[in-house]
């Protein structure tokens, strides 16, 4: 025999028993009674779990913004004495329903707190906006804490399976409370390389892609600064817009293979005599000598940052 348990609407789970034969009238009424003090007891520990929760979610908080507070709310997480690790995990390519979503990251978030539990038992966890921030107990020195975090965080996108776009930036180890912000803002800077990243690439300290990080930073500069694609970039942009042409393209492609015709006109499936016609017409248009270092790491940390149309992935 089974009973649903509900509340109102909501279905919170079933009361089974295993008889020999039907109940009788009284007890399937008894029954029915017992799985209304079920639902009774269930509502009761998730009000408590949540309010545990968010109590948590704001110690958490608290802790990885800093100052004043930061010490005290490490305290009453257990952790004001132990070196920490911030590990800050997102979903890469986060497209569809927004309830699937919130559902797939609280599911996720669970998932790693288990986790946690088991290698790290006083981890403390809570999912803030779209990430979900752990800080973790390490090994006092750097290379090592390093190292053990990196572990943990592969461990734990493994057991996620491949399917998962669970993807996980790690920060740097903190020896003392007000060093969790920094630990917190390098793990976020690893998370944003590894959300716009297409690689399979899923776990990342700063330190493993402080370069695209760095381009990153730059890109937001740029934007908020306001600037436009500026010459010889703008116009080659402008050059192929007019003319159909390929310049940028074949301008990325030659920078990418260190002026490597054969590889570069290979990647663009262009005849090599092809290539290097455009890419003298690409020298010609953008006024500039290819032949100089200092001009082709411009054109090459420009084309990164300020990502022309042409050249959109």
């Amino acid at each position: 025999m089974a009973v649903a348990v509900r509340a109102g609407d909501e279905f919170l789970g079933s009361v089974w028993a295993a008889v020999e034969e039907p109940l009788t009238p009284d007890r399937e009424q008894a029954f029915q009674d017992a799985a209304k003090l079920v639902a009774l007891h269930l509502l009761r520990h998730r009000a408590g779990a949540d309010a545990q929760n968010r109590l948590r979610a704001d110690l958490v908080s608290t802790v990885l913004e800093g100052g004043m507070g930061a010490a005290d709310a490490l305290d009453r997480l257990g952790l004001v004495e132990e070196p920490t690790v911030v590990l800050a995990m997102g979903l890469r390519g986060q497209r569809g329903d927004h309830a699937h979503l919130a559902a797939e990251r609280q599911r996720l978030t669970s998932a790693l707190g288990i986790h946690l539990n088991a290698v790290r038992p006083r981890s403390a966890l809570a999912l803030l906006g779209d990430v979900a921030y752990a800080i973790v107990p390490v090994p006092a020195d750097p290379e090592a804490g390093q190292e053990r975090a990196a572990q943990i965080a592969a461990n734990f996108v493994e057991r996620a399976g491949k399917r998962s776009q669970v993807v996980i930036g790690i920060g740097s180890v903190a020896t003392e409370p007000s060093a969790l912000s920094r630990s917190r803002t390098r793990a976020d800077r690893a998370l944003r390389v590894l959300m716009s990243d297409q690689r399979s690439r899923r776990v990342a300290a700063i330190g493993d892609v402080y370069i695209d990080a760095l381009l990153l930073d730059l890109r937001d500069m740029a934007a908020v600064q306001g600037d436009e694609l500026l010459s010889p970039v703008a116009r080659l942009v402008e050059y192929d817009a007019k003319h159909r042409s390929h310049l940028i393209e074949t301008l990325r492609a030659w920078l990418d293979a260190f002026g490597d015709v054969i590889a570069a006109s290979a990647s663009v499936f262009v005849h090599p005599n092809t290539f290097r016609y455009r890419i003298r017409r690409a020298a010609e248009v953008a006024q500039v000598d290819l032949q100089d270092p200092s001009v082709r790491f411009a054109l090459m940390l420009q084309l990164r940052v300020m990502r022309p149309p042409s050249t959109q992935e």
